[in-house]
């Protein structure tokens, strides 16, 4: 099973990075779902940063996957930010009013600071 997702835990904040260009194909939406609930396994009130500086290409079914993540986040007292967002993705998060939903921010560090 090839991994979509880099997951690193340093101080206490998961920060997610896409390995894959385009996050269009529906197998690999769902594996990124897996690996993201994987991700949260045995965390109380996780904070997450999920990165998208390698993303050119996102589908419909990714942001479901995000919104999931975000509610099952929120639910477990935790927080979600996302950040490196390229401006023609950007585009797709205003039009479906989900930059009201999420808290984006322009680089990691600005999610780190949010976060902490």
């Amino acid at each position: 099973m090839s991994q979509m997702l880099h997951v690193d835990s340093a101080g206490g904040v998961l920060e997610v990075s896409f390995l894959e260009k385009n996050i269009l194909d529906e197998s690999n939406i769902q594996q990124i779902g897996q690996e993201l609930g994987d991700a949260l396994e045995g965390k109380a009130s996780p904070q997450m940063i999920i990165d998208f500086g390698n993303v050119e290409h996102l589908s419909s079914a990714a942001l479901g996957i995000l919104i999931t993540m975000n509610n099952r986040i929120g639910d477990m007292g935790g927080r979600m930010c996302l950040a490196n967002i390229r401006p023609q993705i950007f585009e797709v998060f205003k039009i479906t009013k989900l930059d009201r939903i999420f808290t984006i921010h322009e680089t990691a560090q600005a999610a780190r600071d949010d976060l902490s």
